[in-house]
């Protein structure tokens, strides 16, 4: 068994081609593919947050309004920027997201990578402290918000509050049970990949990973994978981590499907550069009949590693065309790989 989740980017743009020509169409859709994702077997929901673009960029009220609509899906994101939050605020929004889902919510955070706009997080009222750069505020503010997730009081009482204060430091409200436990780092490279372990988070690898050793996609993301592993297990943490990997996978089973992304059928892994002086490598789409596409999955090393699988969904061409790409893993694909 593997549980299989979506992962929304959440365009949107005045395009004829486009059913998500605004804001509140990709916000009241994703909610919409949510709830069909849960009826016909998806096991998460996830979304991407990006600022300063047309796409998702505040994720909590959108995972609050998903929660309340649905009953059994995972909710979650693929990854929130954490130079842009204010880590204590966030709390409160995920602690109240989590509760609405009763603790539903997996929560993919990360520092970043290269946004729409130079230093964005500088509008956001944010900059690093001295001797550090935005990755290493990244890594700090995500420190601060997992030990505030933990719920123990921090805050000195006031001795004349408005409302009557229980005894002791007080914490952060609303809080959410187990919702520490709930937390996913994206990482990029093996090193921060064992971080998160030794943090206690687990972990989301996506399309792209910087490229340490020039080895195909899948091979780098699966000693990836392992790294962390035994990290985890060093660590000496209670349970087993979780582990996601990101995939553009698409059966072709109708005509419709082969002139979508008919194209998309030899596509291969390329080098790119996400940082400056830093190549990247980026993990090739997959789109096939389903037998092909079954023989060629099966020989994806970091898929076989992970225990989620988050395909992305190609979110502006509409929810019924959507929940067809996600049923047709599920129906043609998935149970020829045992993951159903």
């Amino acid at each position: 068994m593997k549980k299989i989740g979506f992962l929304s980017f959440g365009h949107w743009a005045n395009h004829p081609a486009y059913k998500t020509r605004t804001a509140s169409d990709t916000l009241l859709q994703s909610i919409d593919l949510a709830v069909a994702a849960e009826e016909i077997g998806i096991d998460g929901a996830y979304f991407r947050v990006h600022h300063f673009a047309a796409q998702l960029a505040s994720p909590f009220p959108l995972l609050s309004a998903i929660g309340a609509k649905t009953s059994k899906i995972e909710i979650g994101t693929g990854v929130i920027d954490m130079r842009y939050e204010n880590p204590l605020y966030m709390v409160e929004d995920a602690g109240a997201a989590d509760l609405i889902s009763e603790g539903r919510l997996q929560l993919g955070i990360s520092r970043g990578s290269p946004e729409q706009v130079i230093e964005g997080w500088r509008y956001f009222g944010y900059e690093p402290k001295e001797g550090e750069n935005d990755a290493d505020m990244g890594r700090s503010k995500a420190m601060e918000f997992l030990q505030r997730l933990d719920g123990v009081g921090f805050a000195q009482p006031n001795p004349t509050p408005m409302f009557p204060n229980p005894p002791g430091l007080l914490r952060l409200e609303p809080y959410s049970k187990g919702l520490r436990e709930r937390i996913w780092w994206g990482a990029a490279s093996n090193a921060t990949a064992v971080w998160a372990a030794e943090n206690r988070m687990h972990l989301q690898s996506s399309t792209l990973k910087f490229d340490e050793s020039g080895k195909p996609f899948h091979v780098q993301q699966a000693e990836q994978i392992r790294l962390y592993k035994e990290a985890w297990k060093k660590a000496g943490h209670p349970g087993e981590p979780r582990v996601s990997v990101s995939r553009s996978i698409f059966a072709l089973v109708n005509d419709q499907d082969r002139l979508y992304f008919g194209q998309e059928a030899n596509r291969v892994d390329q080098i790119g550069m996400i940082e400056p002086g830093r190549n990247a490598i980026f993990g090739r789409s997959y789109a096939a009949e389903p037998d092909k596409l079954i023989k060629e999955l099966a020989e994806d090393e970091a898929i076989q590693e992970a225990d989620t699988l988050l395909l992305t969904i190609p979110n502006t061409l509409g929810v019924d065309y959507n929940v067809h790409v996600l049923s047709s893993i599920l129906d043609h694909v998935a149970p020829g790989l045992g993951w159903r």
